[in-house]
């Protein structure tokens, strides 16, 4: 009986990460309390490392391995690039914020590097049960980091809540999944996809399990109205949890959307395009006008996530390669504004002070300009004001709406979308308008100062030249597997 090794070189990364985070662990329990910082650096020298061996095995071909279950294209490549540099910064966004808390430790790093390797699996995965190992694997991770204060009654209760509704989620992809496999008789991506063109299977029970397979992905989007966890969370986890919860998950979120329904269920677009119009225009309307009402800004953020998720399913309605890269596009530029946005709230947070109130975001014009107008950009992009590149997210899934013949959806689309803005500029009148309640120093450390900068920059630059962006997602999609 021959035995076959399968080839390695497509899953180095994510190898070479496993290795790593066991690296992090040992570390941190070697020499954790003595130099508190050597987790850090590990965590970010394995990213880096990621980075590099996800360059070097860049194939002009798309190569698919361990029996198919495992796929190296073009889409996992950019994805998985644009994670590495997004959890990097996250990690230097927050550590003088989790040191001055008390979790600067292999906990957070490890638990960061596990989730990571958990996105890295869903971006590649070609099989029903690789897609579901990635996501619980990013799932636990997140939970647990959600729990990390142990000493705070909101971070438990968030965690709790963030557990229970995640495992009924979970319980529906599954549940979705058993139901495809029911019909098609396969788990393998490529294969379901050739049994439902085949036509000879029973479209009612493909049909079922669509539904709990699309309930389950608007969870993990945060898309209403499947979002409850998500202002509960905002409002209940550190700022550096939060601001990990809502960045890179989106990204891997994007590939598993594209894994399952594009890749594996794209047969059956006439049938989640439906259900995707209904999660869309739900999630605009219950994001957008419940933001209003906030006033804390981690909330207010929550239920900003729920409304852009919204208007990033918009892009995948087309089911073409030009909404679904006008949808990666959107994906990332909010992952952008969204590291922007909570790097400014931890900057002005600071040991037993959380800056999560509006009220906390007055007159930072007078304490400090400069940051004041990063915050005014990525408010502006997050409105989809010019010349911030959010317009141009904003327009590109447009143009995707229209070119599938929703007019009235785009319609709908901008009307809500000018509601959004109030609350965006509400923040924009706090800074510029209203008196400082503190006159607290802003002084973040070197790396900080430089990438904030940089992020807020990222956002005007990109919105003057976008060109190279949607170039980046527009390639990928088209030479995705």
């Amino acid at each position: 009986m021959n035995f076959m090794l399968p080839n390695f070189a497509p899953a180095y990364p994510e190898i070479f990460l496993l290795v790593m985070v066991c690296g992090v662990l040992m570390a941190d329990l070697a020499w954790g309390d003595k130099k508190p910082g050597t987790a850090y650096l590990l965590a970010q020298l394995t990213l880096f490392g990621c980075m590099l061996i996800t360059f070097g095995t860049l194939q002009p071909d798309t190569v698919h391995t361990f029996s198919g279950m495992f796929v190296d294209d073009r889409l996992a490549d950019i994805l998985k690039m644009l994670v590495y540099i997004t959890v990097s910064i996250v990690l230097v966004y927050s550590r003088t914020y989790i040191s001055e808390r008390g979790i600067l430790s292999g906990e957070f790093f490890s638990l960061a590097l596990f989730a990571t390797l958990g996105m890295m699996v869903m971006i590649s995965a070609t099989h029903f049960m690789t897609l579901y190992l990635g996501l619980e694997l990013l799932s636990l991770s997140l939970y647990a980091m959600v729990a990390l204060r142990r000493d705070s009654a909101g971070a438990t209760e968030a965690a709790i809540k963030f557990f229970v509704l995640g495992a009924l989620a979970s319980g529906f992809l599954l549940y979705g999944m058993s139901m495809i496999y029911g019909a098609t008789g396969s788990l393998d991506i490529a294969s379901v996809t050739k049994a439902i063109e085949g036509g000879i299977i029973s479209r009612g029970v493909l049909v079922v399990g669509l539904v709990f397979i699309v309930a389950g992905i608007s969870f993990k989007l945060s898309a209403a109205p499947f979002h409850m966890w998500a202002p509960d969370v905002y409002e209940g986890a550190s700022s550096a949890v939060v601001l990990f919860v809502g960045s890179a998950p989106k990204l891997a979120a994007f590939g598993f959307v594209m894994r399952l329904l594009v890749e594996g269920l794209g047969a059956m677009s006439g049938d989640w395009q439906g259900m995707l119009i209904i999660l869309a225009i739900t999630s605009m309307v219950i994001g957008n006008i419940a933001a209003i009402a906030q006033s804390n800004i981690k909330r207010m953020l929550a239920y900003s996530t729920i409304s852009h998720m919204g208007f990033m399913l918009l892009g995948l309605i087309g089911a073409n390669e030009n909404g679904y890269s006008a949808a990666m596009f959107y994906v990332v530029v909010y992952v952008l504004m969204t590291m922007g946005t909570f790097g400014i709230i931890m900057l002005l947070s600071r040991a037993g002070f959380e800056a999560d109130k509006l009220d906390d975001y007055k007159g930072l014009n007078r304490r400090n300009p400069w940051y004041a107008f990063i915050m005014l950009l990525l408010m502006f992009s997050m409105a989809g004001i010019p010349p911030t590149v959010g317009i141009y997210a904003k327009l590109s899934v447009l143009q995707a709406v229209l070119n599938a013949g929703y007019t009235w959806l785009a319609v709908l689309a901008v009307l809500l979308s000018l509601i959004g803005v109030f609350y965006y500029l509400r923040i924009v009148k706090l800074m510029y308008f209203d008196e400082p309640e503190t006159d607290a120093v802003i002084a973040p450390k070197g790396d900080v100062k430089v990438l904030l900068s940089a992020n807020g920059l990222a956002i005007l630059a990109f919105g003057i030249f976008p060109q190279s962006l949607i170039a980046l997602c527009t390639y990928a999609i088209q030479q995705s597997a």
